[in-house]
């Protein structure tokens, strides 16, 4: 039975770690890239750690091992991954400051667990462990990784604006 829950250990850390390295594009082929979806930021145990320590990150666990996250990323660490940053500005361009979100950092589900109501479940728990004061997550997508989009459309996520970045088209999309 898959169990959610926030991440607690670096044991944790760590296997979203493993899970996020099998699904970089560096790690697949063309098609799977097409067919499953790919991830766009790799972390390092530290900044992951970091930004678990200000609001722990969502994970779908099934006997102990990590099937699945959802990196939580408050707005203060706007500036700590550089391919993001472009993101944070869009998104206080559009919200003016005046919208308490906190960002989804990355989305993933192990390959044998896609299609089970794994990609809900996180969000949805997502949405019951935010902060205090924190109504609204924001996240984007990367306008190529089509699974991924419409996974995001399937959950409730409307999309806010398409805009370019650094030679690629992001889908910056909201959730209330």
């Amino acid at each position: 039975m898959i169990t959610y829950k926030q991440a607690s250990t670096i044991n944790q850390l760590e296997q979203i770690l493993a899970l996020q390295q099998q699904n970089l594009p560096k790690n697949l082929s063309a098609k799977e890239k097409e067919q499953e979806g790919f991830l766009t930021v790799e972390h390092s145990l530290g900044s992951l750690k970091e930004m678990n320590d200000e609001c722990p990150h969502i994970i779908a666990l099934e006997h102990g091992k990590v099937v699945g996250y959802a990196l939580c990323m408050h707005p203060k660490f706007a500036s700590l991954i550089e391919v993001l940053k472009p993101m944070f500005h869009e998104i206080n361009r559009l919200t003016q400051n005046n919208c308490n979100y906190m960002v989804m950092g990355q989305i993933c589900v192990s390959k044998e667990y896609r299609g089970k109501g794994v990609f809900r479940g996180l969000y949805s728990t997502m949405k019951e462990k935010l902060p205090k004061g924190f109504d609204t997550i924001i996240t984007e997508v990367d306008a190529k990784n089509k699974r991924s989009l419409h996974a995001h459309s399937a959950v409730g996520f409307i999309e806010l604006k398409r805009y370019s970045s650094k030679g690629k088209e992001w889908s910056l999309t909201l959730l209330t």
